[in-house]
């Protein structure tokens, strides 16, 4: 009697035929649904061939399994409780494979498997794949919908599985050399809902001290074992890509070529746009300012149409360079209106950014009208009129596919824009929320204050006082009813902010 023996696959086999990562088949032995591997010597080979780790080709039905429960929505904790109860025998047969396109077909975001995330220039994270929670941060950590509570090395620190791996301070002066660029050493980690070990935390900043910053480039890599400590390494290449909205950190396992990945990593426009689709909303803290030109009505009537939407992207086109000096970002645009959200930043105030860019913003308006006049033969004056209120609200993005806008959902928008409908004359209206938020150094910078009516009427500039709305209208007139959602709201008139002093 003949005894058939078991058909058994190394390691490459397992992935050629499932069509999946190293990463994942380690992830999958990690969380018990595969069976380590039985090391030993390739049939046939001689003393001096190395050890190698083989499966039972049974892997194979369990692999095509867990990407049926994948499709499904099963969660990964879920897909592990199924498959874990449920005998071998039971498990259907793997049907037969399709073929592989010839070539293979281009790496997406959703197709890397192995750990990939975006970081915001605070290095907060604002997304994260499954491979990265599962392999590095663990499995049962939830994101919190605000922003600040998402601080990726509170979040590492505090990660057993990371914690324990071998390269994990190779990973941390990685991040921490690309984080030097713009993040103050006081920034590294927020207390606040900490529950790590202390010691983690000066450690920290004792590896910030020693790093250099990492030098310029759009793409940096750097090379860590992910094993846990006393277990055979798993080496990874950590690809960092350097974008506007933030920092893409993408993993390939070493003994990967990373073409693919590499090849995707230098469509960055597609990356960046992919990224931005799947980012959650978040809540955040910003300012909003709201930018509106005066008599745009009466402009639009003057002007034929090719000359008046000339104007406009005269004005944007003005625009776009203050608003990334002061780290802004364009929101929805109505009609002739510009709106820009200013977000907390690593080694600047968001609301002093804000207050810079109004600035600005006129001060290049008066250029525009300026050369407008000349060209035109005209007298019109063109003015920017400017609303600038503060807040905490949830930020997202609307999507088409081939196009993807940002936007702010709640009251501080409608704020800042009826304060820019508001002011007149190229003024620059702001909240008392908004001022009162500067630190004391700051609020000694911006000239602000109400002008009043003396005994004979003429207007006197009070400095550093607010208002409200209802007390600077005159209430009789019919045109003033459209401010009466902000009647109550307390304001400023911004007039200058000066130079902040060097150190």
């Amino acid at each position: 009697m003949f005894v058939k023996e078991p058909v058994l696959l190394t390691s490459k086999e397992i992935l050629a035929e499932a069509g999946i990562s190293r990463a994942t088949l380690n992830n999958y032995i990690q969380l018990g649904l595969l069976p380590k591997p039985a090391v030993g010597m390739k049939p046939g080979g001689g003393r001096t061939t190395p050890r190698i780790g083989f499966f039972p080709s049974s892997v194979l039905n369990t692999l095509e399994r867990v990407k049926k429960l994948k499709k499904e929505g099963k969660s990964m904790t879920r897909i592990v409780s199924i498959i874990g109860d449920q005998p071998a025998a039971e498990r259907p047969a793997r049907p037969p494979q399709a073929p592989r396109p010839p070539g293979g077909l281009r790496l997406t975001i959703d197709q890397i498997d192995a750990p990939a995330y975006m970081v915001n220039g605070r290095f907060e994270l604002e997304w994260a794949n499954d491979a990265a929670f599962q392999e590095l941060l663990g499995r049962q950590i939830e994101l919190s919908s605000d922003i600040a509570e998402r601080k990726f090395f509170n979040l590492a620190l505090t990660a057993p599985v990371l914690t324990r791996s071998e390269g994990f301070e190779e990973l941390l002066r990685f991040h921490l050399a690309i984080a030097k660029r713009r993040l103050a050493r006081s920034s590294l980690i927020d207390m606040d809902g900490f529950d790590g070990d202390f010691r983690e935390t000066e450690r920290l900043a004792r590896i910030y001290d020693d790093v250099e910053v990492q030098s310029g480039g759009m793409l940096v890599k750097t090379e860590v074992n992910l094993a846990p400590r006393g277990e055979p390494e798993r080496w990874f290449s950590v690809h960092a890509s350097f974008f506007r909205e933030g920092i893409f950190f993408a993993y390939s396992p070493i003994d990967n070529t990373g073409d693919e990945l590499m090849a995707l990593l230098s469509r960055r426009d597609i990356v960046i746009r992919d990224l931005l689709k799947r980012r959650r909303p978040y809540l955040t803290d910003l300012a909003v300012l709201v930018a509106d030109l005066q008599n745009s009505v009466r402009i639009c009537a003057e002007l034929p149409p090719e000359e008046y939407f000339q104007l406009i992207n005269d004005i944007w086109g003005a625009m776009e360079p203050i608003l990334r000096r002061h780290f802004g970002t364009h929101g929805k645009h109505v009609g002739d209106g510009m709106v820009c959200y200013f977000f907390p930043q690593p080694d600047s105030n968001y609301l002093i950014n804000a207050l810079a860019c109004a600035q600005d913003m006129r001060a290049e308006m008066d250029e525009i009208s300026r050369r407008w006049r000349g060209d035109k033969n005209w007298l019109n004056d063109l003015i920017l009129n400017i609303g600038i209120h503060e807040g905490q609200e949830w930020f997202g993005t609307f999507q088409t596919p081939t196009h993807v806008e940002f936007t702010v959902l709640g009251d501080t928008i409608n704020m800042a824009a009826r304060l820019s409908d508001f002011a007149r004359d190229g003024a620059i209206w702001a909240t008392k929320s908004l001022i009162g938020k500067l630190a004391t150094s700051e609020r000694r910078r911006v000239r602000y204050g109400i002008t009043r009516s003396d005994g004979e009427h003429e207007p006197v500039l009070v400095p550093e006082t607010y208002s409200r709305v209802s007390n600077l209208i005159d209430p009789a007139d019919p045109q003033n009813a459209k401010f009466d959602d902000i009647a109550g709201l307390t304001v400023t008139e911004v007039f200058e902010l000066e130079p902040a002093k060097a150190e």
